[in-house]
Protein backbone atom coordinates (compact mmCIF):
# COMPACT_ATOMS: atom_id res chain seq x y z
CA UNK A 1 0.00 0.00 0.00
CA UNK A 2 0.97 3.41 -0.79
CA UNK A 3 -0.33 5.79 2.33
CA UNK A 4 -0.61 8.88 1.54
CA UNK A 5 -2.63 10.43 4.46
CA UNK A 6 -0.26 11.19 7.20
CA UNK A 7 -2.21 14.87 8.00
CA UNK A 8 -4.76 12.47 9.40
CA UNK A 9 -2.09 10.24 11.02
CA UNK A 10 1.21 8.91 9.87
CA UNK A 11 1.31 5.31 9.99
CA UNK A 12 4.49 4.28 9.64
CA UNK A 13 6.29 5.03 12.49
CA UNK A 14 10.07 4.66 13.94
CA UNK A 15 10.82 1.50 14.87
CA UNK A 16 11.36 2.77 18.43
CA UNK A 17 7.82 4.21 19.40
CA UNK A 18 5.83 0.89 18.96
CA UNK A 19 8.90 -0.79 20.74
CA UNK A 20 8.83 1.78 23.87
CA UNK A 21 4.81 1.47 23.84
CA UNK A 22 4.90 -2.35 24.55
CA UNK A 23 7.71 -2.15 26.75
CA UNK A 24 5.85 0.32 29.06
CA UNK A 25 2.40 -1.83 29.30
CA UNK A 26 4.16 -4.19 31.16
CA UNK A 27 7.09 -2.38 33.24
CA UNK A 28 5.29 1.04 33.93
CA UNK A 29 2.92 2.25 36.56
CA UNK A 30 1.18 5.12 37.37
CA UNK A 31 3.31 8.30 38.14
CA UNK A 32 2.90 9.90 40.98
CA UNK A 33 0.59 6.86 42.50
CA UNK A 34 3.85 5.31 44.44
CA UNK A 35 6.80 5.34 45.39
CA UNK A 36 7.41 1.75 43.95
CA UNK A 37 10.22 1.24 40.75
CA UNK A 38 7.32 0.95 38.08
CA UNK A 39 5.42 3.83 39.79
CA UNK A 40 8.92 6.17 39.85
CA UNK A 41 9.71 4.93 36.29
CA UNK A 42 6.27 6.02 34.71
CA UNK A 43 6.97 9.53 36.85
CA UNK A 44 10.29 9.69 35.19
CA UNK A 45 9.17 8.98 31.57
CA UNK A 46 6.46 11.25 32.01
CA UNK A 47 8.87 13.76 32.87
CA UNK A 48 11.84 13.06 29.96
CA UNK A 49 8.65 13.46 27.69
CA UNK A 50 7.95 17.34 29.10
CA UNK A 51 11.76 17.94 28.84
CA UNK A 52 12.06 16.86 25.17
CA UNK A 53 8.88 18.91 24.25
CA UNK A 54 9.95 21.54 26.01
CA UNK A 55 13.10 21.81 24.21
CA UNK A 56 11.46 21.36 20.85
CA UNK A 57 8.86 23.87 21.21
CA UNK A 58 10.49 26.12 23.28
CA UNK A 59 8.78 26.23 26.33
CA UNK A 60 10.92 27.40 29.71
CA UNK A 61 9.22 25.15 31.77
CA UNK A 62 8.58 21.49 30.98
CA UNK A 63 6.09 21.46 33.93
CA UNK A 64 3.92 23.66 31.24
CA UNK A 65 3.86 20.27 28.81
CA UNK A 66 0.25 18.89 29.29
CA UNK A 67 0.15 15.36 28.08
CA UNK A 68 -3.62 14.90 26.33
CA UNK A 69 -5.60 12.83 24.52
CA UNK A 70 -5.08 14.79 20.83
CA UNK A 71 -5.25 18.52 19.50
CA UNK A 72 -8.72 18.58 20.41
CA UNK A 73 -8.29 17.87 23.74
CA UNK A 74 -5.91 20.69 23.97
CA UNK A 75 -8.03 23.16 22.12
CA UNK A 76 -11.02 22.54 24.21
CA UNK A 77 -9.10 23.10 27.12
CA UNK A 78 -7.64 26.25 25.73
CA UNK A 79 -10.51 27.76 24.52
CA UNK A 80 -12.68 26.94 27.60
CA UNK A 81 -9.66 28.64 29.74
CA UNK A 82 -10.50 31.66 27.82
CA UNK A 83 -13.52 32.50 26.27
CA UNK A 84 -16.76 32.24 28.39
CA UNK A 85 -20.69 32.40 27.80
CA UNK A 86 -21.22 35.61 25.62
CA UNK A 87 -17.58 36.04 24.61
CA UNK A 88 -16.02 37.03 21.72
CA UNK A 89 -13.07 34.92 19.59
CA UNK A 90 -11.58 35.69 16.36
CA UNK A 91 -10.40 32.42 14.07
CA UNK A 92 -8.82 32.48 10.62
CA UNK A 93 -10.58 30.97 7.64
CA UNK A 94 -9.73 27.70 7.66
CA UNK A 95 -9.76 26.36 10.99
CA UNK A 96 -11.17 23.03 11.62
CA UNK A 97 -13.92 21.72 13.67
CA UNK A 98 -11.83 20.80 16.82
CA UNK A 99 -11.76 25.24 16.71
CA UNK A 100 -15.43 25.99 15.27
CA UNK A 101 -17.51 23.31 17.45
CA UNK A 102 -16.06 24.02 21.03
CA UNK A 103 -16.62 27.81 20.56
CA UNK A 104 -20.30 27.34 18.94
CA UNK A 105 -20.91 25.20 22.11
CA UNK A 106 -20.55 28.06 23.83
CA UNK A 107 -23.64 30.01 24.74
CA UNK A 108 -23.80 33.08 23.44
CA UNK A 109 -20.64 33.37 21.94
CA UNK A 110 -19.43 35.31 18.93
CA UNK A 111 -16.69 34.38 16.29
CA UNK A 112 -15.61 36.77 13.85
CA UNK A 113 -14.15 35.16 11.28
CA UNK A 114 -10.79 36.64 9.81
CA UNK A 115 -10.84 35.03 6.35
CA UNK A 116 -8.25 35.59 3.65
CA UNK A 117 -7.64 33.98 -0.11
CA UNK A 118 -6.49 30.68 -0.05
CA UNK A 119 -2.18 31.10 0.10
CA UNK A 120 -2.29 34.78 0.48
CA UNK A 121 -0.49 35.40 4.50
CA UNK A 122 -0.65 38.94 4.01
CA UNK A 123 -4.83 38.86 3.23
CA UNK A 124 -5.13 36.69 6.11
CA UNK A 125 -2.82 38.92 8.03
CA UNK A 126 -4.85 41.47 7.19
CA UNK A 127 -8.13 40.30 7.57
CA UNK A 128 -6.95 39.65 11.33
CA UNK A 129 -5.16 43.27 11.60
CA UNK A 130 -9.51 44.27 10.73
CA UNK A 131 -10.77 42.08 13.69
CA UNK A 132 -8.46 41.80 17.01
CA UNK A 133 -10.27 44.72 18.86
CA UNK A 134 -8.74 44.93 22.41
CA UNK A 135 -12.19 43.28 23.25
CA UNK A 136 -11.76 40.20 21.89
CA UNK A 137 -11.09 36.90 24.54
CA UNK A 138 -8.89 35.16 22.50
CA UNK A 139 -7.34 34.80 18.97
CA UNK A 140 -7.22 31.31 17.57
CA UNK A 141 -5.13 30.15 14.07
CA UNK A 142 -3.76 26.66 12.88
CA UNK A 143 -0.51 26.95 11.65
CA UNK A 144 -1.06 24.96 8.89
CA UNK A 145 -4.69 24.16 6.91
CA UNK A 146 -5.28 20.61 7.09
CA UNK A 147 -6.94 20.60 3.92
CA UNK A 148 -4.77 23.00 1.33
CA UNK A 149 -1.83 22.86 3.48
CA UNK A 150 -1.34 26.40 3.24
CA UNK A 151 1.10 27.68 5.99
CA UNK A 152 -0.26 31.22 7.52
CA UNK A 153 1.41 34.05 9.24
CA UNK A 154 1.47 32.82 12.83
CA UNK A 155 4.65 35.06 13.66
CA UNK A 156 2.37 38.05 12.32
CA UNK A 157 -0.57 37.33 14.00
CA UNK A 158 1.31 36.18 17.30
CA UNK A 159 2.85 39.77 17.26
CA UNK A 160 -0.25 41.03 16.46
CA UNK A 161 -2.24 39.84 19.37
CA UNK A 162 0.68 41.14 21.88
CA UNK A 163 0.23 44.43 20.39
CA UNK A 164 -3.15 44.36 20.83
CA UNK A 165 -3.56 42.10 24.47
CA UNK A 166 -4.96 39.76 23.41
CA UNK A 167 -4.37 36.20 24.29
CA UNK A 168 -3.04 33.92 21.09
CA UNK A 169 -4.09 29.87 20.92
CA UNK A 170 -2.14 27.94 18.05
CA UNK A 171 -3.35 24.91 16.41
CA UNK A 172 -0.40 22.98 15.70
CA UNK A 173 -1.54 19.79 14.44
CA UNK A 174 -0.26 20.19 10.58
CA UNK A 175 3.19 22.04 11.95
CA UNK A 176 4.66 20.21 14.70
CA UNK A 177 7.23 17.85 13.77
CA UNK A 178 8.09 20.21 10.26
CA UNK A 179 7.95 23.58 11.43
CA UNK A 180 9.34 25.21 14.13
CA UNK A 181 6.81 25.75 16.37
CA UNK A 182 7.70 28.66 19.16
CA UNK A 183 5.37 29.24 22.23
CA UNK A 184 7.71 31.33 23.93
CA UNK A 185 8.75 33.51 20.43
CA UNK A 186 4.70 33.57 20.00
CA UNK A 187 3.98 34.64 23.54
CA UNK A 188 0.84 32.32 22.67
CA UNK A 189 -1.23 31.59 25.47
CA UNK A 190 -1.73 28.04 24.38
CA UNK A 191 -0.29 25.83 21.65
CA UNK A 192 -2.16 22.64 20.80
CA UNK A 193 -0.81 19.16 19.18
CA UNK A 194 -1.42 16.00 18.43
CA UNK A 195 1.30 13.12 19.24
CA UNK A 196 -0.24 10.50 16.14
CA UNK A 197 0.93 13.48 13.23
CA UNK A 198 3.98 14.92 12.37
CA UNK A 199 5.62 13.54 15.78
CA UNK A 200 5.05 9.99 15.19
CA UNK A 201 3.69 9.10 18.18
CA UNK A 202 0.60 6.61 19.16
CA UNK A 203 -2.69 7.45 18.74
CA UNK A 204 -4.14 8.72 21.70
CA UNK A 205 -1.77 10.97 22.19
CA UNK A 206 -1.41 14.46 22.43
CA UNK A 207 0.28 17.66 23.97
CA UNK A 208 -0.79 21.25 25.48
CA UNK A 209 1.77 24.19 26.16
CA UNK A 210 0.64 26.54 28.32
CA UNK A 211 1.92 29.97 28.77
CA UNK A 212 -0.98 31.48 29.75
CA UNK A 213 -3.14 30.45 32.52
CA UNK A 214 -5.76 27.29 31.80
CA UNK A 215 -8.97 26.00 33.73
CA UNK A 216 -9.31 22.32 34.08
CA UNK A 217 -12.06 20.67 31.51
CA UNK A 218 -11.95 17.27 33.68
CA UNK A 219 -12.20 16.98 37.20
CA UNK A 220 -10.33 14.14 39.02
CA UNK A 221 -8.01 12.38 40.97
CA UNK A 222 -3.67 13.63 40.28
CA UNK A 223 -1.77 11.84 43.22
CA UNK A 224 -1.20 15.36 44.59
CA UNK A 225 -2.68 17.33 47.30
CA UNK A 226 -5.70 14.22 47.40
CA UNK A 227 -6.93 15.53 50.76
CA UNK A 228 -8.53 18.63 48.76
CA UNK A 229 -11.55 18.97 46.46
CA UNK A 230 -10.39 21.57 44.42
CA UNK A 231 -8.13 20.97 41.46
CA UNK A 232 -4.17 21.50 42.13
CA UNK A 233 -3.46 25.15 41.13
CA UNK A 234 -0.09 24.20 39.47
CA UNK A 235 0.54 22.32 36.50
CA UNK A 236 0.96 19.66 34.91
CA UNK A 237 -1.61 18.52 37.47
CA UNK A 238 -4.04 21.08 37.06
CA UNK A 239 -5.04 19.72 33.45
CA UNK A 240 -4.19 15.79 33.81
CA UNK A 241 -7.08 14.00 36.34
CA UNK A 242 -7.45 10.55 35.90
CA UNK A 243 -4.62 8.16 35.23
CA UNK A 244 -1.97 8.99 32.38
CA UNK A 245 -1.45 7.34 28.99
CA UNK A 246 1.44 6.45 29.94
CA UNK A 247 1.92 3.92 26.68
CA UNK A 248 0.91 6.56 24.45
CA UNK A 249 3.57 8.98 26.69
CA UNK A 250 6.52 6.44 26.24
CA UNK A 251 5.77 6.34 22.31
CA UNK A 252 5.47 9.93 21.57
CA UNK A 253 8.48 10.34 23.41
CA UNK A 254 10.34 8.27 21.17
CA UNK A 255 8.65 9.76 18.66
CA UNK A 256 9.70 13.22 19.30
CA UNK A 257 13.88 11.89 19.98
CA UNK A 258 13.27 10.47 16.06
CA UNK A 259 12.12 13.95 14.93
CA UNK A 260 14.36 16.21 16.79
CA UNK A 261 17.37 13.47 15.49
CA UNK A 262 16.15 13.33 12.11
CA UNK A 263 15.65 17.83 12.15
CA UNK A 264 11.98 19.55 11.44
CA UNK A 265 13.66 21.33 8.77
CA UNK A 266 14.82 18.56 6.97
CA UNK A 267 11.45 16.52 7.74
CA UNK A 268 9.69 19.49 5.83
CA UNK A 269 12.28 20.08 3.06
CA UNK A 270 11.32 16.19 2.26
CA UNK A 271 7.57 16.27 2.43
CA UNK A 272 7.38 19.43 0.69
CA UNK A 273 10.01 18.01 -2.32
CA UNK A 274 7.40 15.28 -2.51
CA UNK A 275 4.34 17.58 -2.66
CA UNK A 276 5.98 19.41 -5.16
CA UNK A 277 6.80 16.38 -7.12
CA UNK A 278 3.41 15.34 -7.20
CA UNK A 279 1.88 18.60 -8.09
CA UNK A 280 4.34 18.97 -11.00
CA UNK A 281 2.86 15.63 -12.12
CA UNK A 282 -0.89 16.29 -11.31
CA UNK A 283 -0.83 19.71 -12.87
CA UNK A 284 -0.02 18.44 -16.51
CA UNK A 285 -2.79 16.27 -16.73
CA UNK A 286 -6.21 17.38 -17.86
CA UNK A 287 -9.02 17.82 -15.88
CA UNK A 288 -6.99 17.64 -12.29
CA UNK A 289 -6.85 20.53 -10.78
CA UNK A 290 -4.06 21.30 -8.16
CA UNK A 291 -4.37 23.61 -5.33
CA UNK A 292 -0.96 25.04 -4.94
CA UNK A 293 0.75 28.33 -3.65
CA UNK A 294 4.19 29.40 -2.22
CA UNK A 295 3.10 29.63 1.26
CA UNK A 296 2.39 25.81 1.45
CA UNK A 297 3.50 23.28 3.84
CA UNK A 298 4.16 18.74 2.31
CA UNK A 299 0.46 18.82 1.23
CA UNK A 300 -1.28 18.67 -1.59
CA UNK A 301 -5.56 18.75 -2.49
CA UNK A 302 -7.07 17.98 -5.82
CA UNK A 303 -9.94 17.21 -7.46
CA UNK A 304 -10.76 15.48 -10.61
CA UNK A 305 -13.54 16.97 -12.88
CA UNK A 306 -16.80 14.67 -13.61
CA UNK A 307 -15.60 12.70 -10.34
CA UNK A 308 -17.00 13.59 -6.67
CA UNK A 309 -13.94 13.32 -4.65
CA UNK A 310 -15.33 10.73 -2.15
CA UNK A 311 -15.48 8.48 -5.46
CA UNK A 312 -12.06 9.02 -6.35
CA UNK A 313 -10.91 8.21 -2.47
CA UNK A 314 -12.34 5.22 -3.18
CA UNK A 315 -10.70 4.30 -6.41
CA UNK A 316 -7.70 5.09 -5.33
CA UNK A 317 -7.90 2.80 -2.03
CA UNK A 318 -8.87 -0.17 -4.29
CA UNK A 319 -5.85 0.63 -5.85
CA UNK A 320 -3.75 0.60 -2.69
CA UNK A 321 -3.27 4.18 -2.73
CA UNK A 322 -4.62 5.61 1.00
CA UNK A 323 -5.72 9.42 0.99
CA UNK A 324 -8.36 11.38 2.46
CA UNK A 325 -11.21 13.08 0.65
CA UNK A 326 -13.72 15.02 1.61
CA UNK A 327 -14.69 18.19 3.83
CA UNK A 328 -11.58 16.94 5.91
CA UNK A 329 -13.96 18.04 9.02
CA UNK A 330 -12.83 21.60 8.20
CA UNK A 331 -15.93 23.10 6.55
CA UNK A 332 -14.69 26.61 7.34
CA UNK A 333 -11.54 26.22 5.16
CA UNK A 334 -13.79 25.06 1.81
CA UNK A 335 -15.83 27.94 2.09
CA UNK A 336 -13.05 30.27 2.65
CA UNK A 337 -11.48 28.47 -0.64
CA UNK A 338 -14.69 27.88 -2.73
CA UNK A 339 -14.62 24.27 -2.47
CA UNK A 340 -17.71 23.73 -0.21
CA UNK A 341 -19.70 22.01 -2.60
CA UNK A 342 -16.88 19.45 -4.08
CA UNK A 343 -14.24 19.10 -0.79
CA UNK A 344 -10.86 18.07 -2.47
CA UNK A 345 -8.42 14.89 -2.11
CA UNK A 346 -5.74 15.33 -0.06
CA UNK A 347 -2.50 13.46 -0.39
CA UNK A 348 0.12 13.84 2.72
CA UNK A 349 3.11 12.79 3.13
CA UNK A 350 5.76 11.59 5.87
CA UNK A 351 9.48 11.16 6.27
CA UNK A 352 8.55 7.89 5.19
CA UNK A 353 7.48 8.08 2.04
CA UNK A 354 9.72 8.60 -1.29
CA UNK A 355 9.50 10.03 -4.79
CA UNK A 356 8.42 6.28 -6.31
CA UNK A 357 5.65 6.12 -4.32
CA UNK A 358 4.44 9.82 -5.87
CA UNK A 359 5.14 8.62 -8.98
CA UNK A 360 3.26 5.19 -9.21
CA UNK A 361 0.36 7.60 -7.34
CA UNK A 362 0.49 10.12 -9.94
CA UNK A 363 0.33 7.55 -12.86
CA UNK A 364 -3.26 6.23 -11.14
CA UNK A 365 -4.87 9.23 -10.80
CA UNK A 366 -3.58 10.41 -14.43
CA UNK A 367 -5.22 7.38 -15.66
CA UNK A 368 -8.75 7.84 -13.27
CA UNK A 369 -8.88 11.59 -14.91
CA UNK A 370 -8.79 9.71 -18.12
CA UNK A 371 -11.38 7.95 -17.63
CA UNK A 372 -13.76 10.49 -15.79
CA UNK A 373 -12.90 12.57 -19.13
CA UNK A 374 -14.82 9.78 -21.46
Amino acid sequence: MIYFDSAATTLEKPPQVPRISAWAMTHLASPGRGGHAPGMGAAELMYHMREQAARLFHVGDPERVVLTCNATHGLNIAIRSLVGPGGTAVISGYEHNAVTRPLYAIPGVKVKVAAGALFDPDGVYAAFEREVTPDVDAVICNHVSNVFGFIQPVDRIAKLCKKRGVPFIVDASQSAGTLDVDLEGWGAAFVAMPGHKGLYGPQGTGLLLCGGEAQPLLYGGTGSLSARQDMPDFLPDRLEAGTHNVCGAAGLLAGMRFVSQKGVGRIHAHERALAGRMMDRLERVPGVTVFRGDSQSGLCSILIDGMDCEDVGEELAHRGIAVRAGLHCAPLAHQTAGTQDTGTVRLSFSAFNCSDQVDRAAAVIRTLAGTAEK
